[in-house]
């Protein structure tokens, strides 16, 4: 399919223009409203995308050993996923007919170095190579992440993965062999995606991989684990990880390369549920223990003081050697945001042990809470609103200094039976790249957008039930093949130019718009 030939079918086409004449004119943007250097994008992780998870000398990582046992909210895996491990030249094509500036994805540090650590997996090595260099040489940037939670199972197995210190130093070697292969090519690299989440979803509530936790938060039949304690020692030796790896980067490679790193964090906004004073404490709290968690230490060097003061000691510590490593070692931030959230106060609520975190904070797309208590003491209510990422952004821009900031996932998930025709995930696109806009105008340094995700995935959360996809996955046919939905000619036209968007509205034809384009 050639980039000129990215058209709508007969249906589609109809559908397209139904939707234009019902969101009528409001206040409109464009691409040409951003600036040149900014980059629009579509992202995909390596456990999600690419299959393949026994070939040419891969091994399992925690998610493949967490999905084969039966685990998790959905009783699926990533075996064969999107097969992009087979289909990548097909998939850049994808990437070209819509027109993307950039493409995020991440490394599969089991295929690359499938003992943790050691000889290099040269089929891997091979397989990465000739992923970038079919993207760069379409001119299209390259934004990579080392790591979106598929550790190596043997690391786990050995010492018990991010729960060691020791995984400081395994870590930094595989993050050396990707800007030592890769760096030439790579515009951009996130060390971590989601820290939080990891930390959260893999040792609070057992969630996610590896499905660690301790009664009575417990999600999913957690056998180890302590909830506790294990989600603050795990960011705690992530944060320290990302140091080091970043100081690696600067010391090695950067100016030669003339990439730029920084981390990945998982946000959503905090409404106060009144305008009672305890609600716009609470709001706060829950703002420091999920978003200033990772962005404290980044800028200032520590944890925020709510934090140390609820969690005490078991909030691990930086020495001052850490403190001075930590601090400033980014040059940018990236934000992955779906949601926000009405918070309430319930410090005094808990009858028994303190829980750390709520339950469902990282749910991408609407829901509501189960009430459980946190060291938050807050209970919380989920909600979709494209405000929220216009006041987070304000948030970073206003308390840490306005450092430059990339949305690397923001995207609308829909039932297994996604429709080609999905005009709530254009709206809901339209809208959040328009709070964007107003952050940006507002002073905010916003250098980037990438929807979530190119194609259909398997979805940490939810399996092959919900699908984000700007492309359809028919994932009943051993083919995997790709069609495009209503939401890639809405993106590719107006990456090119040929629509005008309406801010919190929806979107309209501009002057230079043809559904036949």
């Amino acid at each position: 399919m050639g980039a000129s030939s990215l058209r709508p079918s007969l249906l589609l086409r109809l559908a397209l223009l139904l939707f234009l004449a019902e969101h009528g004119v409001c206040r409109s943007y464009s691409r040409g409203d951003f600036p040149a250097d900014f980059v629009f994008g579509a992202g995909t992780s390596a456990y999600q995308y690419e299959g393949a998870v026994d070939e040419d000398g891969r091994k399992p990582s925690i998610w493949d050993t967490f999905t084969h046992e039966g685990r998790g909210p959905h009783k699926s895996n990533g075996d064969v996923a999107s097969d992009g491990y087979h289909k990548y030249k097909e998939d850049v094509k994808l990437m070209t007919d819509i027109g993307l500036e950039a493409y995020k994805f991440s490394i599969s540090w089991s295929r690359l170095l499938p003992d943790g650590r050691g000889v290099i997996n040269s089929k891997g090595l091979n397989y990465y190579n000739n992923v970038i260099n079919e993207i760069f040489k379409q001119g299209i940037k390259l934004h990579v992440t080392l790591y979106h939670g598929d550790l190596p199972q043997v690391l786990q197995d050995e010492y018990g993965g991010w729960l060691n210190k020791r995984i400081v130093d395994d870590f930094k070697e595989y993050a050396n062999v990707c800007f030592r292969e890769f760096g030439d090519r790579v515009s951009q690299w996130t060390t971590f995606a989601e820290p939080n989440i990891m930390a959260i979803a893999g040792y609070d509530n057992g969630i996610f991989a590896p499905g660690r936790c301790s009664y009575p938060f417990g999600t999913y039949g957690c056998t180890a684990g302590n909830s506790t304690t294990e989600p603050y020692i795990v960011a705690h030796n992530v944060l320290l990880t990302h140091a080091r790896v970043v100081e690696l980067y600067r010391n090695t490679y950067q100016d030669n390369q003339g990439g730029q790193i920084g981390i990945n964090i998982y946000s959503m906004w905090y409404y106060p549920l009144t305008s009672s004073l305890l609600d716009l404490e609470a709001a706060e709290r829950a703002l420091d223990f999920m978003i200033d968690w990772c962005l404290h230490p980044l800028i200032f060097g520590d944890y925020p003081e709510i934090m140390k003061k609820n969690v005490g000691p078991r909030l691990p510590s930086f020495t001052q050697e850490q403190l001075e490593i930590v601090k400033g070692s980014f040059d940018f931030i990236s934000l992955n945001h779906y949601t926000s959230s009405f918070v309430s106060d319930n410090s005094n609520g808990s009858q028994l042990s303190q829980r750390d975190y709520f339950a469902d904070m990282f749910v991408k797309m609407g829901g509501s809470s189960n009430g459980t208590e946190t060291d938050q003491g807050l209970p919380f209510k989920m909600l979709t609103d494209p405000l929220g990422l216009l006041r987070m952004l304000e948030h970073i821009k206003e308390n840490y200094g306005n450092p430059p900031v990339y949305i690397e996932e923001n995207g609308y998930g829909l039932g297994g039976a996604d429709t080609l025709a999905d005009t709530d995930r254009i709206n809901y696109l339209s809208v959040y790249i328009g709070s964007v806009l107003d952050a940006m105008r507002n002073g905010a340094k916003v250098k980037g957008y990438f929807v979530w995700s190119l194609m259909d995935l398997f979805e940490l959360l939810s399996g092959y039930n919900s699908c984000f996809g700007l492309y359809r996955v028919n994932f009943d046919d051993e083919e995997r093949t790709r069609v495009p939905k209503l939401s890639a000619y809405w993106y590719s036209n107006f990456l090119k130019k040929n629509i005008e968007v309406i801010d919190f509205e929806g979107f309209v034809a501009g002057e230079k718009f043809s559904a036949t384009q």
